[in-house]
């Protein structure tokens, strides 16, 4: 990804811990790194195929100047998040903020927080066999796209499914969706259990019936072995429900791990499947 950078851009605002420092301000010095396609408007000479990078100063000064903060870190936070909400080009975003007139009583040139944010790619799988399945299914997708902090790009149609472990309970309605989001996994993570649990999710049974499921399938294509998520979900390449919908939208996505396809992923479990039902038949 290209890269448009804004060095050193002077701020006089009000951020600090000390009363002094809300009340009478002092200087920053702000570093902008917006990370952003720029071959069409190299090749069109076009501004308006990039981002302007004298609009995005005068946002941050802005910005700085009509918010006060305890911390720089919180400044350079908000001041991210507002940037990458602002300017739908910019997928990522590096922020540093230098204070050279901080209240230590020692000699130095400045202190300084820098940070990266930026839009992360997401697939989540969506199920749910209670009552109105899709009804919740599509409330749960609503939810999401309410929120400023989650863009839903992709949603594949649904599909019935038999049940998954615990054979003996209704059909699922099944699917899955592409989200891109600023929330790292674990946010991310707790944000869906806050929506299922608005759909009165009860977590009484493994694989039991449930009234909406959403799992994070990918996160960009990272690695993720906590004890409260895995990422890749482990067991993705066994679930043809998984996988169908997965396969819809996202073809072409690269198992991080396994280095296949959903699409060889999907081709795979199929055979294995046949290979099974042939067994079962002899």
């Amino acid at each position: 990804m290209d890269k448009i950078r804004i060095e050193n851009l002077e701020v006089f605002a009000n951020h600090g811990v000390f009363p002094e420092e809300t009340k009478l301000g002092q200087k920053f010095l702000v570093s902008i790194t917006l990370h952003v396609d720029t071959r069409n408007a190299g090749k069109t000479d076009d501004l308006s195929k990039s981002v302007n990078y004298g609009e995005v100063s005068h946002f941050a000064t802005d910005f700085l100047r009509t918010h006060t903060y305890h911390l720089i870190e919180t400044a350079a936070e908000q001041l991210a998040e507002a940037i990458l909400y602002t300017y739908l080009p910019v997928r990522e975003v590096n922020i540093a903020i230098k204070k050279p007139w901080a209240p230590i009583g020692l000699p130095l040139e400045s202190v300084a927080v820098e940070i990266t944010r930026k839009w992360h790619k997401v697939y989540l799988a969506v199920g749910s066999n209670m009552g109105d399945m899709e009804t919740y299914i599509r409330r749960g997708i609503d939810a999401m796209s309410s929120l400023k902090d989650c863009r839903v790009k992709r949603v594949s149609e649904l599909i019935v499914t038999k049940p998954y472990g615990v054979t003996e309970q209704e059909n699922f309605l099944n699917g899955c969706l592409e989200i891109e989001t600023l929330l790292l996994p674990l946010e991310l993570l707790e944000l869906l259990h806050e929506i299922e649990a608005a759909a009165d999710r009860k977590r009484e049974l493994r694989w039991g019936p449930r009234t909406l499921d959403l799992d994070i399938i990918f996160y960009d294509d990272e690695v993720i072995g906590l004890p409260e998520l895995m990422v890749p979900h482990v067991d993705m390449a066994n679930r043809s429900f998984v996988l169908k919908p997965l396969a819809e939208i996202a073809p072409y996505m690269i198992h991080p791990i396994y280095r296949k396809t959903v699409a060889q992923m999907l081709s795979e479990l199929k055979e294995r499947e046949k290979g099974n039902e042939k067994d079962h038949i002899v």
